[in-house]
């Protein structure tokens, strides 16, 4: 007769190997989750600015209604807490006078919570206008 150890026993293992396995791969998947929605939450701040800067940029609009304009597609796209902080700006540093708009906004890292202005985007535009140059 053969007398096994308690030590050697593996019944009832199986669920925890189960709980354990579980528990990390859902961990695993929900943080590729967050990563890949902060990604989107950043392309859709950064296209809002692209958008707001050709706008303003135009010879018959103003820099207010480019930011305006990237304030209303944020708002759109992921609400209106990610489009408090706009600014609109012009300069020169390209080599000819060029509307900036600069977003600066939540970082997501659990859900929408996230670090306050741990995100920054600038956007360029030439401004155009209608006499020739």
């Amino acid at each position: 007769m053969r007398t096994s150890s308690p030590l050697a026993d593996e019944r009832g293992s199986s669920p925890v190997e189960f709980v354990l396995v579980g528990t990390l791969l859902t961990a695993l998947t929900l943080a590729v989750l967050q990563v890949a929605f902060a990604m989107y939450v950043r392309n859709v701040v950064h296209d809002a600015a692209v958008e707001g800067a050709h706008y303003a940029a135009l010879a018959d609009t103003t820099p207010a209604a480019g930011r305006a304009r990237a304030q209303a597609v944020i708002t759109r796209a992921i609400g209106s807490d990610f489009a408090e902080n706009v600014s609109v700006g012009q300069d020169a540093s390209l080599g000819h006078e060029s509307i900036v708009i600069r977003v600066r906004t939540t970082l997501p890292v659990l859900g929408l919570i996230g670090v306050p202005l741990g995100m920054e985007v600038t956007a360029r535009a030439p401004v155009e206008s209608f006499g020739e140059e």
